[in-house]
C-alpha cells in the first residue's frame, strides 16, 4: 500500500489567508481572518463538495453562517439580547431587528489566531483559537476571560472536529455552543436536490414563538419529521427552521445526508456533549441544509426548564470542556 500523501498549505484566499489540508483524496480549506471557519471539505477524486464554500470574501463577509461549519458562541436567538445567570446581567446587541433577539453570537465573523498546523504520516492539522480578555471587543458584552480552541485533522477517514474551551477566569462562565454546519445539496456533480435524503437524530421539536425563541413546551413530530428521524426525507419538503432536542441513535447523533443516485452518505457526528439541533434548510429554497449541533437550546437562560434539560453549562474558573465531531463517508 502507498504512504497516506498529507499536506498543509497556506495561500490566499481572494484577499484573505488561507489554510489547506490534504490527506489522500480528501481537502479542507479553512479561513483564520473568517471567524476560523472551515469553508470547505472535498473528496478531490470524486470531485464531491461537502461544505458550502464561499465564492469569495464579501460572500462571507455578507453571510458568515451560510458557508463552512461557522462558530456561534452562543448560539442561536436570545430574547431582547439579554439574560441573567448568577446575578450578573448580560446584554448582548440586537442584531435580528425582525424579532428583536440576538442571534448567533460574537465568534463567527472575527480573526482567530493560527497556533499548530503540520503533518503526520496520516494527518494533516491546524489549530485555530481565541482568546479573550478585557482588551478584547466581546468583553463588554460577555465579561469572561477564556480560550477556545478548534482543531481540525484530516485523514483519509474525513474530517475530524475538535473543541476546547478554558475558563481562564475568576467566576463561573456560561458556555452555550453551537455550529451551522451548511451542506452543499447536491454535494457530486450530476447529481439533483431530488436525488437527496437527510436524517438527523432528533427526539422531541421545541414549540417555538412567533419570535423563533422556545416556549418550553414540546410539539409532535409530524410524518414528515419522523422520516427525517428514521429513514430520512427529501431535505426541501418544506421550509424548515425547526428546533430539536438530540436522541441518539445505537449511541450516535449524527445528520446522514445521502445521495440516492449514487449511494453515497455524508455523516455528520457529534458527541454526545451536543443535546440539541437546528435545522435549516434556506426557507425550502433548496441548495443547502444546515443541521445544526448546539450543546444548549436556544435562549437557554430565560426558559424556566432545568439546566439538564435546556444544556447551559457553568464552566468553572480553570475548567476545560472539549467535543468532538466528525464528517465521514459511507456508502450503502
Amino acid at each position: 500500500m502507498d504512504d497516506l500523501q498529507t499536506n498543509v498549505t497556506e495561500h490566499n484566499f481572494h484577499g484573505t489567508m488561507a489554510i489547506t489540508l490534504s490527506a489522500g483524496k480528501y481537502s479542507a480549506m479553512v479561513l483564520p481572518e473568517m471567524g476560523g471557519n472551515v469553508v470547505s471539505f472535498k473528496d478531490e477524486e470524486k470531485h464531491y463538495s461537502f461544505l458550502r464554500t464561499p465564492p469569495d470574501v464579501a460572500a462571507v463577509t455578507r453571510r458568515p453562517v451560510l458557508y463552512g461549519m461557522p462558530v456561534l458562541f452562543p448560539p442561536n436567538r436570545y430574547e431582547d439580547g439579554t439574560f441573567t445567570i448568577n446575578n450578573r446581567t448580560y446584554q448582548f446587541p440586537i442584531n435580528e431587528e425582525a424579532t428583536h433577539n440576538h442571534i448567533h453570537g460574537f465568534l463567527k465573523d472575527i480573526p482567530w489566531d493560527v497556533t499548530a498546523a503540520g503533518t503526520t504520516s496520516e494527518t494533516a492539522y491546524v489549530e485555530v483559537s481565541e482568546r479573550i480578555d478585557a482588551d478584547s471587543d466581546i468583553f463588554r458584552y460577555f465579561p469572561h476571560e477564556f480560550t477556545i480552541r478548534i482543531r481540525y485533522t484530516l485523514t483519509s477517514e474525513g474530517l475530524q472536529h475538535d473543541v476546547r474551551v478554558e475558563n481562564n477566569g475568576r467566576e463561573a462562565m456560561p458556555l452555550m455552543l453551537g455550529f451551522h454546519t451548511t451542506l452543499n445539496v447536491p454535494f457530486a456533480v450530476g447529481s439533483a436536490p431530488e436525488d437527496y435524503t437527510i436524517a438527523v437524530t432528533v427526539g422531541e421539536r421545541w414549540e417555538l414563538s412567533d419570535r423563533m425563541l422556545p416556549t418550553g413546551r414540546y410539539q409532535s413530530l409530524t410524518t414528515d419529521e419522523e422520516h427525517l428521524r428514521d429513514t430520512g426525507v427529501y431535505p426541501f419538503y418544506t421550509a424548515l427552521d425547526n428546533h430539536y432536542t438530540a436522541m441518539p441513535q445505537d449511541g450516535k447523533n449524527y445528520a446522514a445526508l445521502t445521495d440516492r443516485r449514487l449511494g453515497v452518505r455524508l455523516i455528520y457526528e457529534a458527541d454526545g456533549h451536543y443535546r440539541q439541533w437546528m435545522v435549516f434548510n434556506n426557507f425550502g429554497r433548496g441548495e443547502f441544509v444546515c443541521p445544526e449541533p448546539q450543546t444548549s437550546m436556544v435562549n437557554a437562560p430565560n426558559v424556566d426548564l432545568p439546566s439538564n434539560t435546556t444544556g447551559l453549562v457553568m464552566l468553572e474558573p480553570t475548567a476545560v470542556w472539549q467535543a468532538t465531531s466528525r464528517l465521514y463517508v459511507d456508502h450503502l
